[in-house]
């Protein structure tokens, strides 16, 4: 990457500059283990939630609630959240986030439990987005849920799918390397799927289900 191009690959990462409940939770996740999502992943999810008018969200991966706050800034106002964790203390900080951003209660279900059972329970072709940034290996499946989830036009958003830069070189065969390589591959030439990916973060795979 040229230095120009790095810089403006820079600059568009902070162009829209974070809010200051989304960085409170966002360092209240870095002293919880989270791993936040980058700085332009969050604008993008804003604004692929606001352009497919989403009123049921399902978030797979509620760390401590930076990218649901994101998601419920492009939701309507009587848009729900459904949020799902397996540590409480992740969903507790989560709480607060929302909490603190002025999201009335109502407008989360904050799940605590193993996100492929919670998904298993949540009703067929009801969502309009399904979000996924939680255990790696478990992408395929978490995919899988997504597509029973998601109505006809729904958007599924999946992070990390370049992977710390490791995804694009072919050289670099770890297993998480060459599962989230696969996947996004697998997905792009999936006919039920139209499929993109954005250079925001650590990578945004964003498709839509035919």
């Amino acid at each position: 990457m040229s230095s120009q191009r790095a810089a403006s690959w820079g600059y568009a990462e902070e162009f829209v500059p974070e809010p200051e409940v989304v960085e409170r939770a966002r360092v209240r996740g870095e002293q919880l283990g989270c791993t936040p999502i980058g700085a332009g992943t969050g604008p993008a999810l804003r604004v692929l939630t606001a352009a497919t008018h989403a009123k049921a969200v399902v978030e797979v991966g509620t760390g401590a609630g930076s990218s649901g706050l994101w998601l419920l800034a492009g939701m309507p106002a009587d848009g729900v959240l459904t949020t799902i964790d397996i540590k409480a203390e992740h969903q507790s900080a989560a709480r607060q986030a929302f909490a603190d951003a002025g999201h009335a209660s109502a407008r989360t279900r904050i799940i605590t439990g193993n996100a492929l059972q919670v998904m298993g329970r949540l009703a067929d072709r009801s969502y309009d987005v399904v979000f996924v940034d939680a255990h790696k290996p478990d992408y395929p499946a978490y995919v899988e849920a997504a597509a029973r989830l998601l109505r006809t036009g729904g958007l599924l958003l999946i992070d990390n799918m370049l992977w710390h830069d490791t995804v694009a070189d072919p050289a670099v065969r770890d297993e998480t390397t060459v599962l989230l390589r696969n996947l996004g591959k697998q997905l792009r030439d999936d006919p039920d799927w139209t499929t993109t990916m954005l250079p925001v973060g650590d990578g945004l795979f964003a498709a839509v289900k035919h």
